[in-house]
């Protein structure tokens, strides 16, 4: 049985839709903001809050971090300077998981190198979320898979054969972990999204929970994703689209992270049990728009009744059904009819043989 726990949470085929608003950096490397994203998100009713953390000078070349870094988005004159700008150290993560736990929500973080998987460690978060980027990085696979939580790993630009290793990877050094399908753009084409992996990915992986990364500027997507079979989905979040930094424009403010999780948190009801049956709501108005036979003219006693006699009219509120017609002709009146007036099975001879009749009338 697929089933993941994250914070006390279980995640399964038969369980809601579990949440993630991921914040990253659209903190602006500010804890209040950081605080505001998780008051706003908890009140969109998200399971889980969650960062972005870079040891920066292990992270990345020399090269790139002293690379010159000066466009509308940057936060710093060099690369490595932008990235410095927006990195939250230890002591705003124990604020900002103190802040998480007081509204109720699971707080983790992407781990994008070892340094940052054991400070997310030592904090003791419920689970780690491995980037796209990271999903052909075996030994970051392999050493965060050893601290013991589960992982959500994304797979964008990824090949089957990518995926298969990265699970062999986690499993093989006991960790568990679940697969998102995700598409690596900022935002991702509709087109692109091919939520189809998604039911690729619970055949392939039958013990796996799968979800989705959704990187698409909309909110229509994620429930297909959930009748597909995701349990996990995550999704950007922001205060506005016009923020500084790459992430804001695709991001959802909290109209549409509220709409997001109202319509996911809809989808199993509006799957139902799969019974077709009448429901009471239906009673009335198709007791307006349904139909039953009457009779189309003023009809004697001892009648027999032959094609134009009886016609379907609306309200259906007594009398036979028009799929009864066929099992009426032929046989006689008991009684006489008014013109518009509902026949009844009471109203005709019985059938000259009974076992031919298809229709208890």
């Amino acid at each position: 049985m697929r089933e993941l726990l994250i914070d006390g949470r279980r995640i399964a085929d038969d369980t809601p839709c579990f949440v993630i608003a991921e914040i990253g950096h659209n903190h602006q490397g500010s804890v209040e903001r950081a605080q505001e994203l998780f008051v706003l998100a908890k009140q969109c009713g998200v399971d889980a809050v969650k960062l972005q953390k870079r040891d920066n000078r292990r992270l990345y070349t020399r090269e790139l971090y002293d690379s010159p870094y000066e466009n509308e988005n940057s936060f710093g004159p060099t690369y490595g300077a932008h990235r410095e700008a927006l990195e939250l150290d230890r002591a705003a993560y124990v604020e900002l998981q103190a802040c998480a736990r007081e509204l109720g929500l699971a707080f983790f973080a992407t781990a994008f190198d070892e340094p940052s998987a054991d400070l997310l460690a030592e904090l003791d978060v419920p689970a780690f979320k491995i980037a796209s980027g990271d999903l052909t990085n075996t030994p970051l696979l392999r050493h965060v898979a050893a601290l013991g939580r589960p992982l959500v790993v994304s797979t964008g630009g990824a090949t089957l054969d990518d995926v298969d290793r990265a699970v062999e990877t986690v499993t093989d050094a006991g960790g568990t972990l679940c697969l998102l399908q995700c598409t690596a753009a900022y935002p991702a084409a509709v087109e692109e999204l091919n939520l189809g992996v998604i039911t690729t990915f619970r055949e392939r992986y039958p013990e796996l929970v799968i979800g989705l990364s959704d990187h698409q500027d909309g909110i229509a997507m994620a429930p297909v994703a959930y009748m597909l079979g995701a349990r996990v989905v995550e999704k950007h979040f922001t205060l506005s689209h016009t923020a500084k930094g790459t992430d804001h424009a695709f991001s959802l403010m909290p109209e549409g992270m509220r709409k997001l999780v109202r319509d996911l948190r809809r989808v199993p009801s509006a799957i139902g049990d799969g019974v077709k049956r009448p429901l009471p709501s239906e009673e009335r108005p198709l007791g307006k728009m349904g139909k039953k036979l009457v009779a189309s003219r003023a009809l004697e006693a001892g009648h027999v009744l032959a094609d134009g006699d009886l016609v379907a009219k609306s309200p259906a509120d007594g009398g036979l059904p028009p799929y009864a017609l066929d099992e009426l002709l032929g046989r006689s009146l008991r009684r006489a009819l008014s013109e518009d007036e509902a026949i009844l099975a009471a109203d005709v001879a019985p059938v000259a043989h009974p076992a031919e009749s298809t229709t208890a009338i």
